[in-house]
């Protein structure tokens, strides 16, 4: 993530993944056909881990409108403690589909559970534009803690709170929902994730 966020999707040569990851150039080749699979393989990883991440650390039966502030302030904390993921979604969350899906995923459907219940005052037919707006406020947010312009409490904070009022909820309200404490986002072993993306022939080989 690292050096894909540094260097680019596709300006890594194998020689640099090798010297990083402190293998042989010919272990490299053995595993990962080029560093453009590699990128996409890490894409896919992220994503999967991610959902994962998103639904283990809420409560399906709590309040829509805290479950959204909790997710939002989850995601923009996690920036700050791990900035080499940051870096890389906020670089290619917007460009890569699977990265692009993820706000389309578990946070959407909070927030049509909560239009559903009429927690949220938005029309059904704008929910995509909804989702759109917090995947765009995420990144940017993303940017300013990267570079240091703003602490991640702040920031988490004040998105939380104006995307809940975009959505109908109250001023004061919007303001305590933003604030109530929480737990950082659970992670999970990256190398249970990669489970899941062994290449179809060595799926088809193991049975």
């Amino acid at each position: 993530m690292r050096l894909f966020a540094e260097q680019g999707a596709m300006q890594i040569a194998v020689s640099d993944l090798a010297k990083a990851a402190g293998l042989s150039r010919g272990t490299i080749y053995n595993n990962v056909d080029n560093p453009e699979a590699l990128f996409h393989i890490t894409c896919g990883m992220l994503y999967q881990e991610l959902r994962s991440c998103m639904r283990s650390g809420l409560k399906p039966d709590d309040d829509p409108a805290l479950n959204i502030s909790i997710l939002i302030r989850q995601l923009i904390r996690r920036v700050h403690d791990e900035p080499d993921w940051g870096r890389f979604i906020a670089l290619f969350a917007i460009t890569e589909p699977q990265l692009g899906a993820i706000w389309a995923g578990e946070p959407a459907d909070i927030i049509r559970e909560g239009v559903a219940s009429g927690r949220f005052d938005v029309p059904a037919d704008q929910i995509p534009s909804v989702t759109t707006l917090g995947g765009g406020a995420l990144m940017g947010s993303a940017s300013q803690v990267l570079s240091g312009a703003v602490t991640w409490r702040k920031s988490s904070s004040e998105i939380a709170e104006l995307y809940l009022r975009a959505m109908g909820i109250g001023r004061s309200e919007a303001h305590r929902l933003a604030f109530v404490e929480f737990d950082p986002m659970p992670q999970l072993d990256f190398s249970a994730v990669a489970q899941g993306l062994t290449r179809p022939e060595e799926k088809a080989g193991s049975h």
